[in-house]
């Protein structure tokens, strides 16, 4: 088994009185949460409850206030599309098919009229449920990077913000069932442990863990509220931004925008491993989440004395890309900033691959469209039926490659 050692390790240390916080480190985090014994940590599976003891343990010795509805947990129950009695370990009673996931919620108060909740969400796939990329026998989806990556850098801003910035209040909330649709953090707000009107800003940790060497780094919601766009940029120090308006997006901020309360979303970016078996611990940047720690903290810092933060109504950029019915088979580089789509990684047996594409490609030219972002590529692909064939244009080290398509 993966991790076997270091998982015992963690296990000890959190069986000790002694203060695990002095402890633990990021890395120590993400080895618990991504190791092979919690199976994928799939909404309500038994993987998952040993995540949710594990993250409301490490609350406990950090010194945070209970602040769900039964000590550190909030619970909430749904129907699953499938039957949960089939392969994954979920926790149901007897003869009854709703599952039920748990969201785990810590508070420092310090008596301030305003609260920063501050989040990610530490479910993920189990043995590859609906959403999984892997083709081939069933296999642990670790999630190393989604989302263990997020969780640890939360767990390090706790211990970073316990004694400072005390015009706030803080509550810090792991989320689950984000990979079934931000269930988790659709009930919070429905069902907040604190009064909402005090909620000033959300931040939104979901795969930080693989910063890469040009130092990209996308923020999401930087249009929820006027002042987070000269805040960002005046604590950067080296990351090469990606900063999107728009406040909705496929991860929990959204549920918090949509109830007006102003978001901030981190991420690194997609990669090969994304919703695979290899998505491991081994892969991450430390240093990277480390960086990405230190600047969230600035940035609160920053905006400690500012008071209540307006909120800001953005448009929804998904509105603007119209449905399609094909695809490459390949994931785009959300990072990427130049002109074009470019691709970070292929599916086997795919129109891409068959066609002789590879990762790193930039898509430049899809059939009469001239490709210049992922909205135009997506609005390209909408014009495309299943069995149709097109001309493709790529570049590649700076040559130019032209290929034949067929979705």
């Amino acid at each position: 088994m993966k991790y076997g050692i270091a998982f015992l390790f963690l296990m000890f240390l959190m069986s000790c009185k002694t203060e695990v916080k002095s402890v633990l480190s990021m890395k120590d985090d993400v080895t618990f949460l991504a190791s092979d014994a919690l199976e994928g940590r799939q909404t309500g599976s038994n993987g998952e409850q040993k995540a949710a003891e594990y993250i409301a343990k490490r609350f406990e010795d950090l010194g945070l206030e209970a602040k769900g509805t039964n000590a550190y947990f909030q619970t909430f129950s749904f129907k699953p599309k499938t039957d949960p009695h089939q392969e994954i370990n979920y926790v149901v009673k007897d003869g009854d098919s709703t599952i039920t996931g748990t969201n785990v919620v810590g508070y420092i108060d310090n008596k301030a009229k305003n609260t920063i909740i501050i989040g990610a969400h530490y479910d993920h796939l189990g043995l590859g449920a609906e959403g999984s990329l892997h083709r081939g026998e069933k296999a642990i989806h670790n999630g190393a990077d989604d989302n263990a990556s997020g969780v640890a850098v939360m767990l390090d801003l706790v211990n970073r913000l316990k004694a400072t910035n005390t015009g706030s209040n803080y509550l810090f909330i792991a989320f689950s069932g984000e990979e079934m649709g931000l269930l988790g953090s659709n009930y919070f707000v429905k069902n907040p442990t604190i009064e909402i009107k005090q909620a000033n800003y959300m931040i939104n940790m979901d795969m930080v863990g693989r910063l890469k060497k040009d130092s990209t780094l996308a923020v999401y919601g930087v249009g929820t509220s006027p002042i987070l766009k000269q805040t960002l940029k005046a604590h950067n120090k080296g990351f090469k931004l990606i900063q999107r308006e728009s406040g909705v997006g496929p991860s929990d901020h959204t549920s918090f925008y949509n109830v007006n309360i102003p978001v901030l979303h981190f991420f690194t970016g997609q990669h090969g491993d994304y919703h695979k078996p290899g998505d491991d611990i081994e892969k991450l940047n430390y240093q990277g989440m480390q960086k990405i720690s230190d600047y969230i903290f600035e940035i609160i810092s920053d905006l400690d004395d500012n008071g209540k933060l307006s909120f800001r109504k953005t448009k929804n950029e998904s509105d603007l890309v119209p449905r399609f019915e094909v695809g490459l088979g390949v994931t785009p580089d959300y990072l990427f900033d130049g002109k074009g789509m470019r691709i970070d990684g292929t599916r086997d047996e795919t129109p891409a691959v068959n066609a002789g594409l590879q990762k790193g490609d930039v898509v430049i030219k899809l059939g009469a469209f001239e490709i210049t972002d992922m909205t135009t590529y997506m609005q390209a692909l909408s014009t495309f039926k299943k069995g149709d064939t097109t001309n493709i244009t790529v570049n590649r080290n700076g040559e130019q490659i032209n290929a034949e398509v067929t979705f």
